[in-house]
């Protein structure tokens, strides 16, 4: 019987390279923009925008354009500001298991190449922005500088403070979404700008209870690593009761929303005060922590579905 030789293409080891090679690049940009931040910054520049549309008495398409240009612009300024970050935090990544993989940390990425693209990032989209209002590009910018020089590169390793600072940022998204279509916003917009700003206190602090050793290995100065676990959960429940008016203040919205939103705050705020009477603070932060995650997002689409008797038409 003759003897069949059989022969591997190198075509297939080149195409098998150039699939690892691509989805290495995809999973490290990812990483860098901070997808999962970006997201869901974009689910409250949404939520501002489709509000100021209702509360205009507009419709949406006669605004698409500048939803995608509001959208794209927003996301590429966050993007660009997560990349600035990640190009200035590559030094303390290293410690931190939840970062240690960036490609700022691995070499896969050129610190050089970061700060370009976070910078160019960043002019792309304030000049997306500019084509809906100045005022939407201006509020941008503000988040973005809030986020970059005094978060990240001024309070993030001297001030427990820091989470306070960078909540600043945090909450201008819905402000562009609503700028973009009202440059004269609306006392419903400075309200969604508090619920976000009040939120990320109790979910950062929780996610820091969590990371406490990693923050403390870093120098990041993190209110638990500073000051204990204690005065920690106290604070979170604070800045939790500060959000138990905000939902009557949106009155206009309806009764649905006021009394899903309430529920959804004093199930928080329970949550919280039982952290008081628990015996395990970190298997308690991370209930907080993906609490958090979920009012956020219920709240959110919530302040849409309640609207959507308002037409696309």
């Amino acid at each position: 019987m003759d003897k069949v030789e059989t022969t591997s293409s190198p075509f297939i080891g080149k195409s098998a390279a150039s699939e690892k090679k691509a989805a290495t690049f995809f999973a490290d940009f990812k990483s860098l923009t901070k997808v999962g931040i970006v997201n869901s910054n974009l689910i409250t520049t949404f939520a501002g925008f489709w509000l100021a549309i209702y509360f205009t008495n507009t419709t949406f398409m006669a605004n698409w354009v500048i939803f995608f240009l509001t959208m794209a612009g927003s996301a590429l300024v966050i993007a660009g500001g997560c990349m600035l970050n990640n190009w200035y935090d590559a030094d303390i990544d290293p410690v931190m298991s939840r970062t240690k993989t960036r490609p700022t940390v691995t070499g896969n990425i050129p610190l050089t190449r970061v700060l370009g693209m976070g910078t160019l990032s960043t002019v792309l989209g304030l000049s997306l922005l500019l084509f809906t209002t100045v005022t939407a590009a201006l509020i941008a910018f503000s988040g973005w500088f809030i986020y970059v020089f005094l978060y990240t590169m001024w309070s993030k390793r001297r001030y427990t403070l820091n989470t306070a600072i960078g909540s600043f940022s945090g909450a201008v998204p819905p402000l562009i979404g609503w700028a973009a279509v009202d440059p004269g916003l609306h006392i419903i917009a400075f309200v969604l700008f508090l619920i976000m700003f009040i939120w990320q206190t109790p979910h950062f602090l929780a996610l820091a209870m969590k990371k406490t050793k990693e923050y403390k290995a870093a120098a990041v100065p993190m209110l638990p690593v500073v000051h204990g676990f204690a005065i920690t959960k106290r604070q979170i429940v604070v800045y939790i009761t500060c959000l138990l008016p905000l939902p009557f203040l949106m009155g206009t919205l309806g009764p649905v929303f006021i009394t899903i939103a309430t529920l959804l705050n004093v199930g928080w705020l329970a949550l919280g005060i039982s952290g008081f009477f628990t015996k395990n603070d970190l298997k308690w932060a991370n209930k907080i922590f993906i609490y958090s995650l979920n009012y956020l997002t219920i709240l959110f689409l919530l302040m849409v579905v309640v609207t959507l008797e308002f037409p696309f038409s």
